[in-house]
C-alpha cells in the first residue's frame, strides 16, 4: 500500500491532521513518530490530544520524564525514546502496558531508536520539515489492521 503523504503548510494544517487522526485511529493503536529535533512530533500529539478533550497546553514533550499519560475521551500515552540508551532500557519502562491498553492511544517519539520493541501492528509517521512551520507527514500502516484507517484519512484530508 502506498503511504499517505500530507503536506501541512502551517501549524493549523498540522492541527487538522491531528484532529483527523483522533477520529480515525481505533482504540489500542500505537503511533510511531519519527523526525528530527523540532520537526513537530509533540505538536502532532498535542493536536490529537486536544481533539480528544485534553486541555490545551497540558501535553508537553516527554523527553525528560519519558512517559506522560493524559485523560481525554480515551487515554493517551506519550512516550519518548530520545534519551533511551538501548532496547533494554526502553523495555524497563514497561511499554507493553501502554501498547496493550485496548482503549488507549500510544505515541512514541523517536520511535526509530526502539523499533524492535514496537508492536507489529502500528502506524508509522515520518515528519520532515519543509519550512519554518510547514511539514511533510508520511503515514504508513505496519501490519494489516490500520490499512483501512489510512484510506479513511485519505478521504478526510484530501
Amino acid at each position: 500500500m502506498n503511504p499517505l503523504i500530507f503536506e501541512a503548510d502551517n501549524l493549523e494544517a498540522t492541527d487538522r491532521l491531528g484532529r483527523a487522526l483522533a477520529q480515525a485511529l481505533p482504540p489500542g493503536t500505537t503511533v510511531a513518530l519519527r523526525g528530527t529535533l523540532g520537526s513537530g512530533k509533540t505538536r502532532l500529539v498535542q493536536a490529537v490530544a486536544e481533539s480528544l478533550g485534553v486541555p490545551a497546553g497540558e501535553v508537553v514533550s516527554p523527553t525528560f520524564v519519558l512517559i506522560h499519560e493524559y485523560q481525554g475521551a480515551r487515554p493517551i500515552y506519550h512516550l519518548d525514546a530520545y534519551r533511551i540508551a538501548d532496547d533494554d532500557e526502553f523495555l524497563e519502562l514497561g511499554p507493553d502496558e501502554y501498547f496493550d491498553d485496548p482503549q488507549g492511544l500510544t505515541f512514541v517519539e523517536w520511535a526509530d531508536r526502539v523499533e524492535r520493541c514496537l508492536p507489529r501492528q502500528r502506524l508509522d509517521v515520518d515528519i520532515d520539515p519543509t519550512g519554518s512551520t510547514s511539514r511533510r507527514f508520511t503515514l504508513r500502516p505496519v501490519g494489516q489492521t490500520l490499512v483501512d484507517v489510512l484510506e479513511r484519512l485519505r478521504e478526510v484530508l484530501h
